[in-house]
């Protein structure tokens, strides 16, 4: 092997000295169409594959513990549209060599060797864009920390492994000052870190990833983090996992005893937070603007593999980042730029609201574009949907369009479902919040009235939930379904049977769609407003009335409204919020928190309140 920081030899590696010439058939699926190239360095041969034209913006992608580069596949593919992207396997993964001995083989400066290395071969005379996760992350950090790769990164993207710097930091912060929320949080992130601790015991974990571990750990990822089963992990799993036990060994310890106060990142920074992720807290990134100087944050509503459960949405993001930072005049959108609430969360994802032209549907509209997220705007009002798409974009959405379409109309709303498909891809958040008044005694109330409240009201929801439903199950990437039902689903009336059954189908519906799509981590929360003045109470029919006097009711309904004076904006702050916390059932204004409530703790009094004649 030649000296570290050599140039690299060109060609296909078989699989490098060490496995006998034999190419795993999983992984050569997985980077299906990549070209391969061997890069020698510091006693080891790294295996590399480059996807995409090479006079592209480069990208390289660096995988973390117990993977191999082949993690990023689904990511490195939607990339390669547009970039020139790079991955390997670190030193001891994968395809690459391990150092001799191990001890002391792994350390953060000989993996920074490594990457230089690379970056050199790949991109000798252009900057390269750092992509981490896991331990490809606390790699990827020490990367843009260290003085000796100035000049060779041109951006950092983050997720799901901290700098072991900030790390050490972080903990003495809270050491020095051992506050009761300080401590919680230490003792939190001590108990997500156990497997750190069993990584540091001799010989068992190679035992263990050589036998059983490594047997179950496929099946076992796909069961608790429902990642696709694809032929992902390959099969050097085994000695990946132990190999990459020295990652623990050789930095964790002198990383946090002494962490090196110097750590600062010298480029802009995207800092990707999965929510649910099991081993690293959210808190254990506060003050990282300290070391982070030009960094933005994104959430995400996923488990800790994100390359393999969300690779849409993470190519998306890095895109954006990666050409923010690399076209002349290009920039990221500014709602993302400015760190504008729930920015992190939705920005650049795809929402589609029914009944967008007027009120709730209008208001939510412009929260998500507000945030930052790419909105379609539906309803059968097509110049009322025109005019919410255009103002979205004015508030901030970096793109919006119009759909006209009848929710109540099946044929209608397939139609809608495969052009949105076609057009701007699968919807991350589905607001379903097309809907009708009625009010009118049951006995007064038409065959005809009912038909026509139940097929927008409740069928409406049913269409949306079930074609965009399905297609995001089908995309496996989760996301979120939001159907507006009403405080009128628990609140009993004599005045509004219809209206209020209609209301009460879609809480049931969203309760049992929750259970049903909870396990492809799709969220479904029933918003249920009160009253809020929209124009619903105008466009209301009142049953068993003559014309004039249901004028005259509709007009004395959105005085009262109009008194009440509940803007429908606070209801899609509500919304925003319970999408990024994932909740069942949301009441919003005070009204429907209270008859929720009395409706739990004494449903007597409730029954007796519905059997009050209204006056209009």
């Amino acid at each position: 092997m030649t000296a570290r920081g050599s140039g690299p030899v060109d060609g296909p590696d078989k699989g490098g000295p060490d496995k006998g010439g034999v190419v795993d058939a999983g992984a050569a699926g997985l980077l299906r169409g990549a070209r391969e190239r061997v890069v020698r360095t510091g006693g080891v041969e790294l295996c590399v594959a480059e996807l995409g034209g090479a006079a592209r913006p480069t990208v390289v992608l660096v995988h973390g513990y117990p993977d191999s580069k082949e993690v990023w596949a689904e990511v490195a593919h939607r990339l390669a549209e547009s970039f020139h992207v790079v991955l390997y396997d670190v030193r001891g993964h994968g395809r690459s060599t391990a150092p001799t001995p191990l001890r002391g083989g792994f350390t953060l400066e000989k993996l920074t060797d490594d990457f230089l290395a690379v970056a050199a071969a790949v991109s000798p005379d252009r900057p390269v864009h750092v992509v981490g996760h896991d331990w490809g992350s606390v790699q990827a950090w020490e990367f843009a920390t260290v003085r000796r790769t100035e000049g060779r990164i041109a951006s950092l993207t983050s997720m799901s492994g901290p700098s072991l710097d900030h790390f050490g930091h972080w903990i003495k912060r809270r050491m020095t000052r051992p506050t009761p929320r300080a401590l919680g949080q230490l003792l939190g992130q001590g108990a997500k870190s156990w497997y750190v601790y069993a990584l540091h015991t001799p010989a068992l974990p190679e035992l263990a990833w050589r036998g059983p571990l490594g047997r179950r750990w496929p099946a076992l990822v796909q069961k608790l983090e429902k990642t696709p089963a694809d032929g992902y992990p390959t099969s050097s799993l085994p000695q990946d996992a132990a190999h990459g036990a020295w990652l623990y060994r050789d930095n964790v310890r002198p990383r946090l005893r002494r962490p090196r106060p110097d750590a600062y990142a010298h480029v802009p920074v995207q800092l990707i937070t999965p929510t649910g992720d099991a081993f690293l807290s959210e808190r254990l990134y506060d003050g990282l603007d300290r070391w982070a100087p030009q960094l933005v944050r994104r959430t995400l509503d996923a488990k800790h593999w994100v390359p393999r459960t969300r690779p849409d949405q993470l190519a998306g993001w890095i895109a954006e980042f990666v050409t923010a930072h690399e076209e002349p005049g290009a920039e990221l959108p500014a709602p993302v730029a400015a760190g504008r609430p729930y920015a992190d969360r939705f920005g650049g994802r795809l929402v589609l609201v029914t009944g967008a032209a007027s009120g709730i549907g209008r208001a939510t509209a412009f929260a998500f574009a507000e945030a930052g997220a790419r909105v379609v705007a539906v309803d059968r009002d097509a110049l009322g949907a025109a005019r919410t798409a255009e103002m979205a974009q004015l508030v901030g959405a970096p793109e919006a369009w119009a759909e006209e379409a009848d929710v109540s109309d099946e044929q209608a709303m397939e139609k809608l479902a495969e052009r949105v498909a076609a057009a701007y891809g699968t919807v991350d958040v589905l607001v379903n919040n097309a809907g009708i008044g009625v009010s009118g005694a049951f006995l007064d109330t038409s065959a005809e009235e009912w038909r026509r409240v139940l097929d927008v009201n409740l069928w409406g929801v049913i269409h949306g939930c079930r074609l965009f439903g399905r297609q995001m199950a089908e995309r496996g990437q989760g996301g979120h379904i939001v159907n507006i039902a009403s405080a009128a689903a628990y609140l009993p009336s004599r005045a509004l049977p219809a209206y209020s059954t209609s209301k009460a189908a879609v809480l049931m519906l969203s309760e049992c769609l929750r259970a049903e799509l909870a396990h492809r981590s799709i969220g479904v929360t029933a918003i249920c407003p009160g009253i809020v003045n929209t124009g619903i109470t105008s466009s209301a029919t009142f049953a068993g009335v003559s014309a004039e006097e249901e004028r005259r009711r509709q007009r004395s309904s959105a005085r009262l409204y109009g008194l009440r004076n509940y803007p429908p904006e606070k209801v899609a702050d509500a919304i925003l919020r319970a999408v990024a916390r994932n909740e069942a059932v949301v009441p919003v204004t005070p009204e429907a928190r209270a008859a929720r409530l009395l409706g739990r703790l004494a449903p007597g009094a409730l029954r007796a309140l519905a059997r009050v004649k209204p006056r209009f």
